[in-house]
């Protein structure tokens, strides 16, 4: 049996190391963290996420704000809550729950954000600070990858990491993160996508895979070589009558079929899911305590 790499059970020891230092914080009379998060619309996925991040602040000890908007709010007055909350002192970090509206500008809104208090470490800015390796709010997903890695006590350094996905939130910034030089990282990378030649072949030669590709099952035990670890980033619902739900979720790896090859493995869901709003915890906790913009 390979080892699960526990997502669930690795975000509650974050969350409580977090909430050790809140307390101190409170105890030495300093600014417990501020998290404002916006939501434009009634996307239920959306509402789900933010309130999981709201309910992850309480339960820290964290203050939060949700800014609820309508869908048809325009684009101009979208970027004017988001200057008031770059402007307000209370408040530490700040994400805007994507997708936005098809008339509003990702981009512009992304950009708007100040680079401090930008916990979700999407903009231009801590990009890239990323890429050069300098101090920064790496994004939560792949923030909670190298978290898992780190604790887990996974090799890294001179091994063959092949990530399967090239997008902006994980592919992308696993490939430099696994390059650069630092523990976990020194790992030499192929970033593979939709176009990539001989994928299941490149999949084979990886000794980390990462798989951020977006379609359910996409990875079978034949594309992986003996003893890999696998992290799965994929999160699919498919429909299944035997659950009290109607379905069950599914990742971008066949787990059953890759378990079995695996030396290591991340499940669906309770893998890298949980991970992330671990990260965006810990990114405000910096953000709150000045220690990427002093």
């Amino acid at each position: 049996m390979p080892t699960i790499i526990d997502g669930k059970k690795t975000s509650e020891t974050i969350k409580n190391e977090i909430a050790a230092r809140v307390a101190e914080i409170k105890q030495e009379g300093g600014k417990v963290p501020h998290l404002a998060a916006v939501l434009v619309g009634d996307d239920g996925a959306s509402q789900t996420y933010v309130n999981a991040k709201v309910k992850a602040c309480e339960q820290i000890g964290f203050e939060s704000t949700l800014v609820r908007l309508e869908d048809n709010i325009s684009e101009e007055e979208l970027l004017q809550v988001v200057e008031d909350i770059n402007e307000n002192p209370a408040i530490d970090g700040l994400i805007v729950q994507l997708p936005l509206p098809k008339h509003i500008s990702v981009e512009k809104v992304t950009e708007k954000i100040k680079p401090e208090k930008d916990v979700d470490g999407f903009t231009p800015a801590n990009v890239g600070r990323m890429a050069l390796n300098w101090p920064t709010y790496v994004s939560a997903t792949p923030n909670g990858i190298m978290e898992l890695l780190k604790r887990y006590d996974i090799e890294t350094s001179g091994k063959n990491c092949v990530v399967i996905g090239r997008s902006h939130i994980v592919g992308s910034p696993m490939s430099i993160l696994m390059a650069r030089n630092g523990n976990p990282g020194n790992a030499t990378v192929t970033l593979t996508h939709s176009r990539t030649k001989n994928l299941p072949e490149i999949a084979k030669s990886a000794d980390i895979l990462i798989v951020a590709l977006g379609k359910a099952g996409f990875v079978t035990a034949d594309m992986v070589k003996e003893g890999a670890v696998v992290i799965d980033v994929g999160i699919h619902r498919i429909e299944d009558s035997s659950k009290k739900s109607g379905f069950r979720l599914v990742g971008d790896v066949n787990f059953e079929e890759v378990a079995e090859k695996a030396s290591a493995i991340t499940p669906v869901p309770g893998g890298v899911g949980p991970m992330t709003i671990a990260s965006l915890l810990s990114n405000t906790l910096l953000a709150a305590e000045k220690k990427i913009y002093k």
